[in-house]
């Protein structure tokens, strides 16, 4: 089905004539106008219901829920609504990972939801693979909509989930789906069953031959790719990159991508590409119109954050979903005994481990050596004898708490279900792969307040080290950054030869795929990592956070002592500046970056600007009374906020609480506040949302005695 040349023309064609002519809906249909919604979501990675199982707490922006919710909207829209996934779904949670997954002959709970939500087809992401082709078939079978890998088939040379493209029929239009996966999967579960006997084509390639079979039966051409559009490891040939797919068959009409959990939205020519973060974060919505001949002369694409979307409970009073929800939060708990009664804890803590942030989303665990990363390299180096041991802080937040350990704890701390390696290595292997790892910053400057992260490099692929000590020089360019790396009190000689602890995935995809050792694994644990560290606590606790600070980070002069760090961080920290993750502030930048922080502040004080929460009521503002009482800290407008049984204020004295929490209801209202102002009863107008007050600019002047005028920001003048 090679006619993009044709629909090309007749696309232009029949754009022009409705840009010049301006037809109105009631002649498109008169002229049989189609329009065509695709809905796409991928790497699921398990999130049902909207839940942080490690965090025991409900979402607020993801899920299938949500998407469920904004699915039928879209279908209640447009009937002629097709529904995709493009992989990496029946991974990632405690309830996939270490419940269902094991289990895979019983009903699991991700695909009997994805069967209720009506999708049309899936494809295979890498993690389906994760336990070997036979599960991912088990499990997979249940779905009652096709499984797509049209790159991946068995020994015998068939499809290892019985289709590669499907075609879906839509108000008399044939839509072509093609499945790929990256081929990269044997990279990362090489092993384990069925993957060394399968073969996995170049996408590219496995895509132009499905577009062949298919012929003209489809009027449009979808491919749904497990991978990003640039190459991970394959950069020559692009077997694993979206963009060579298109590059060689520009005939698609709509590219989805996955896998790099990333928002893409792009169009390329004519055709439009999508893709969206995990956990069901976003979904890719592509709208297409066509002629009366099915030609598409029309093509869009939005990605739609599920940020505040009400969770479908249609999604969750699924009876399997209900189900495993509770039976995962209870595996967490501990569960209980034939009794009834609570089990006890993993083990516990002495001290939470990880330091506090000192800039908001710039993650101290990154910055320095941590108790966690001592904690899980120390078990991986008991567990396998290594002289040396590596592994990454997978997640930014990760903690342990003090006390009680339960199973989230560990789960937060290590998410992946890996098993451990012991490979030899020599000192310069080791050396290259530390330098890969760190990679993942950014070059200092001078006149820069912090450090910051390369965004190409994602947090899990950061490595830190135990066995040996090490530096790592942020004033020198990537691959000349690690400096006096010692073992054993001497300097590590490229050709001393170590063995080295490393988890099976980072084995296979930076040691071995980016060919930065020779050796092979010479020893496989039998269980896995997430298991070792559960035996560790039940054997050690109370366990005490210790940190040997083996690793530092040097060459950077980060100004602390500069009173202008202090007021930008400040910033920062009140959300009056992005965080600067993926590029650091810089002093030379101080006006510009003060002047942001006052454009995005809703209450000036003396002139600078500070972070106050408001409601809006009507057309008028009001001002958070306890975000006002921070504000005004330190200065000669200072005042406590306190209750008994009304609102007490009482000036001269700073207030020492915490500020309000942003409000996001929509029942804010009106109301006339009555406070006890230095003993004295004092009226004024203000809004109650949440058991809070807010106050108008005209209370503010009457409660604290302060000038206050709203102009654009609420400016406050104290002197």
């Amino acid at each position: 089905m090679k006619r993009k040349n044709l629909r090309t023309l007749l696309a232009g064609v029949m754009t022009a004539a409705m840009l010049v002519s301006l037809v109105p809906a009631a002649l498109a249909a008169e002229t049989g106008e189609k329009h065509i919604t695709i809905l796409g979501t991928s790497d699921m990675h398990g999130n049902i219901w909207g839940y942080s199982y490690e965090d025991n707490t409900e979402t607020t922006n993801n899920g299938m829920a949500r998407l469920y919710t904004y699915i039928q909207q879209v279908r209640a829209e447009n009937p002629n609504t097709i529904l995709i996934d493009a992989g990496d779904d029946i991974q990632g949670t405690i309830m996939t990972d270490d419940l269902y997954n094991k289990t895979p002959e019983e009903a699991h709970p991700v695909i009997t939801a994805m069967n209720y939500m009506g999708y049309d087809a899936m494809t295979l992401g890498n993690h389906e693979f994760n336990w070997g082709i036979s599960t991912m078939q088990t499990i997979l079978g249940q779905a009652d909509f096709p499984v797509l890998a049209a790159n991946v088939t068995d020994a015998e040379g068939n499809y290892v989930t019985g289709a590669g493209w499907t075609i879906v029929e839509k108000d008399g239009v044939n839509v072509a789906i093609i499945g790929v996966v990256t081929p990269d999967v044997p990279i990362w579960d090489g092993g384990k069953e069925g993957i060394e006997e399968a073969t996995f084509e170049a996408a590219n390639e496995a895509v132009g031959k499905a577009i062949d079979e298919i012929g003209d039966q489809a009027d449009v051409i979808v491919v749904s790719a497990h991978m990003g559009m640039y190459a991970e490891f394959d950069e020559e040939g692009g077997s694993d990159s979206a963009q060579k797919i298109l590059d060689d068959n520009p005939e698609i009409d709509v590219l989805q991508v996955a896998h790099n959990h990333v928002v893409v939205n792009d169009k390329q020519g004519n055709t439009v590409i999508g893709g969206v973060r995990n956990g069901g974060r976003d979904i890719a919505r592509f709208d297409l119109t066509l002629d009366k001949d099915n030609n598409v002369v029309d093509a869009t694409v939005e990605i739609v954050d599920m940020t505040d979307v009400t969770p479908s409970q249609e999604i969750r009073e699924i009876p399997l979903v209900a189900e495993a929800h509770q039976k995962t939060i209870d595996y967490i708990a501990g569960g209980t005994d034939e009794s009834g009664e609570p089990l006890p804890p993993l083990g516990t803590t002495t001290a939470k481990f990880q330091p506090e942030d000192e800039i908001k989303g710039i993650p101290a665990g990154r910055l320095m050596d941590t108790a966690v990363m001592d904690l899980i390299n120390q078990i991986q180096l008991e567990n396998s004898g290594a002289d040396v041991s590596a592994a990454a802080l997978f997640k930014n937040t990760s903690d342990l708490p003090a006390g009680d350990i339960n199973y989230g704890n560990i789960f937060d701390i290590y998410k992946f279900d890996n098993t451990l390696y012991r490979v030899e290595v020599t000192g310069a292997e080791l050396k290259a792969y530390m330098e890969w790892s760190a990679e993942c910053y950014n070059q200092w400057e001078e006149g820069d307040i912090n450090i910051s992260f390369d965004p190409e490099y994602p947090d899990y692929l950061y490595d830190m080290f135990a066995g040996v000590d090490y530096e790592i020089d942020l004033s020198q360019p990537k691959g000349q950054r690690i400096k006096n790396v010692m073992f054993k009190g001497e300097p590590l000689q490229d050709d001393q030869t170590l063995t080295l602890a490393v988890n099976n995935y980072r084995y296979s995809s930076a040691l071995k795929g980016q060919n930065l050792i020779s050796g092979t694994k010479e020893w496989e644990s039998s269980n896995s990592i997430r298991d070792m560290i559960v035996a560790y606590f039940a054997e050690h606790s109370p366990v005490a956070p210790t940190v040997d600070n083996n690793w530092k980070i040097v060459g950077v002069d980060l100004n602390e002592d500069d009173p202008r760090r202090a007021e930008l961080i400040g910033y920062i920290n009140a959300g009056l500046l992005d965080t600067p993750y993926a590029e650091s502030y810089n002093l030379a930048d101080y006006d510009a970056l003060v002047a942001q922080a006052k454009e995005n502040a809703s209450v000036l004080v003396d002139g600078a600007p500070k972070a106050v929460a408001t409601v809006t009521v009507g057309d008028v503002t009001y001002y958070g009374l306890r975000d006002l009482a921070v504000a005004l800290a330190g200065t000669d407008a200072q005042f406590e906020v306190g209750w008994d049984g009304q609102v007490v204020i009482t000036t001269g004295t700073a207030y020492t609480g915490s500020a309000l929490t942003a409000y996001t209801g929509s029942d804010a209202a009106a109301a006339t506040l009555t406070a006890q102002v230095d003993g004295s009863a004092v009226e004024a107008d203000a809004a109650l949302a949440a058991g809070n007050y807010y106050l108008s600019a005209d209370a503010v002047q009457t409660l604290l005695g302060v000038t206050a005028v709203a102009d654009g920001a609420l400016n406050i003048t104290t002197k």
